[in-house]
């Protein structure tokens, strides 16, 4: 992020300077790389730094480990772990995706438990000492409520992978403490969901004509949280199944109050909403610094025949959901799809979101096809070979060269925004909520049609019934917010995995005939896909189990 980084950046080369003035007596002076809380809850300029410094955490290069929200640029991406797509470097997705994960096995998963109860940990620690930091009130205030929405967040994460959680409170629990009883009692997710929305609230008054620079909190973002947040509280999983029509209405009334705001529009390019910071749609977002190296995109994604390693690669399953440009689904027989030219005429989408054999790209078209096709096993670099025929577009910039010796790996200078809440999802929340709540109503139709219009899809079919309306939106959510984060935890709030993650992973396998012409056939790209009940929540780290002597309480199933 440029913003947080550079401030980052000041925080570590303050320690740094503080090391290089250590001469003599190194080895019975206390460690001038670290910076006391005296030091920096005295300065105004240092506890701003540590608030900003909570967004991400300590590390600057987003890792397995990275503190930041959600998993965003991790490798593998959290979209293959589902029906979106499948890393072709495994990098321990395939254990999710086939549901042998286990509470001392669960690959990078278990991460949220532990970097989010850090971050919440450093958080409350930041709340107890902003209060003697020299300062204005309003800027006490804006810092204080930054880490109340910080901290909904973290709960967030959380609640949506493990339902039941401890609620810490704003306690600072450390070495010096006896009893750690509370920390064990996990609060029935109820009550995790009005804490954190409460927080959302403490944030957006906190925030309220406050402005920030891009990629920090804002009244609006909290909003958003919170208006997501409602919307996961009404949904299946969270109800017990049944169907609550005053949660839904509230979660339809909270991110109607952000529509009504009037401050958000989609932004006119879908493709290129992806590659540009702080556009009309975007709510909460990650930037990331030009000049600082992160995820190396388009080299860890990029397709083998251009040297990347093809690392998140679509599913069919993925693909098949992607309408025909007349609104209709694939396997309506009128729909015009001709499975032997899959990629014609379909939803503008498709082609913005995924690689297929014959995309443009880079000034040439992606070669899948086999034999001797550029991007396919037959390319440079086999073992980085697409498994599904499909490579990722989405986010990707054409204009980085994977090769480039100036700019390889953590070294590439893309600077390409993760947006966490944009416009969009505000909107389908909002349809999804009204839906569940009255029925299909006119104000459902206005909230997904400038979504598909932006697309340039045909309107929403008038005249459908709330359950033909569910599956639209469902279908609506699978192609608008895909590789962002949403589908793993879509699926499990309306209680579908067990049919969407019980399937196998398939791909397409294009081969090019000696006329030239090619002939498309659906594979199985990775089988033993398994849901099980137990598998809508997460299990809890068996080194938190250990820890508490037993007295955290896991997961039924696990």
């Amino acid at each position: 992020m440029k913003t947080l980084q550079r401030a980052i950046l000041i925080f570590a080369g303050i320690g740094l300077l503080s090391l290089s003035a250590c001469k003599k007596d190194y080895l019975t002076t206390t460690p001038t790389t670290l910076l006391s809380n005296t030091a920096i809850f005295g300065d105004s300029t240092l506890a701003e730094t540590y608030v900003i410094g909570r967004y991400t955490g300590e590390t600057l290069v987003a890792e397995n480990n990275d503190p930041e929200f959600q998993r965003a640029f991790d490798a593998p991406w959290l979209s293959s772990c589902t029906d979106e797509s499948i890393a072709t470097q495994d990098g321990g997705s395939y254990i999710i995706e086939q549901g042998n994960y286990t509470p001392d096995n669960e690959s990078f998963m278990g991460n949220f438990w532990f970097r989010s109860y850090r971050s919440i940990r450093e958080i409350n620690y930041g709340l107890a000492n902003m209060g003697s930091v020299p300062m204005s009130a309003y800027t006490r205030n804006r810092l204080i409520a930054e880490l109340h929405f910080i901290r909904a967040y973290r709960y967030f994460d959380l609640i949506r992978n493990y339902g039941d959680v401890p609620l810490v409170g704003d306690k600072v629990w450390g070495l010096s403490d006896k009893d750690y009883t509370p920390l064990y009692t996990r609060s029935p997710v109820e009550d995790c969901i009005t804490y954190a929305v409460s927080e959302c609230d403490l944030a957006t008054k906190g925030l309220q004509g406050v402005s920030l620079p891009a990629g920090r909190a804002s009244a609006e973002a909290a909003m958003a949280l919170k208006a997501r947040l409602l919307l996961y509280a009404a949904s299946p999983l969270y109800t017990g199944g049944t169907n609550d029509q005053s949660k839904w209405a509230t979660a339809a009334a909270a991110n109607k109050a952000i529509m009504d705001l009037n401050k958000f529009t989609l932004y006119s390019d879908y493709r290129q909403e992806f590659m540009v910071n702080s556009t009309s749609e975007d709510i909460f977002e990650r930037l990331y610094s030009p000049v600082v190296g992160h995820s190396g995109l388009e080299l860890v994604n990029g397709p083998n025949g251009y040297n990347g390693w093809g690392g998140q690669t679509p599913l069919q399953n993925f693909v098949d959901a992607y309408e025909m440009a007349n609104g209709k689904p694939i396997t309506d027989p009128t729909s015009g799809y001709n499975p032997q030219d899959p990629y014609t005429n379909r939803d503008p989408r498709l082609a913005a979101t995924v690689l297929y054999n014959g995309h443009p790209y880079r000034g040439r078209n992606v070669q899948t096809y086999t034999p001797g096709g550029l991007d396919s096993k037959d390319g440079p670099g086999p073992w980085n070979t697409t498994l599904t025929g499909y490579y990722i577009l989405k986010y990707m910039n054409e204009g980085i060269n994977p090769t480039d010796p100036n700019n390889l790996y953590q070294d590439q200078t893309q600077d390409q925004p993760y947006k966490y809440i944009r416009y969009a999802e505000i909107l389908l929340n909002y349809a999804e909520a009204q839906n569940e709540a009255v029925g299909p109503d006119a104000s459902v139709y206005a909230a997904l049609n400038p979504i598909r219009s932006r697309a340039g899809m045909p309107p929403i079919t008038p005249g459908l019934s709330q359950s033909s309306m569910r599956q639209a939106i469902i279908n609506e959510r699978q192609i608008e917010l895909c590789f962002e984060d949403h589908r793993f935890y879509d699926v499990r709030r309306w209680k579908i995995a067990n049919v969407t993650e019980n399937v196998p992973a398939y791909g397409i396998k294009p081969t090019l005939n000696t006329d030239g012409s090619i002939t498309y056939t659906r594979i199985t790209a990775l089988g033993n896909r398994q849901f099980t009940d137990k598998n809508y929540w997460m299990p809890i780290p068996q080194s938190e189990i250990l820890a508490s002597g037993g007295k955290i309480k896991q997961n039924p199933g696990y």
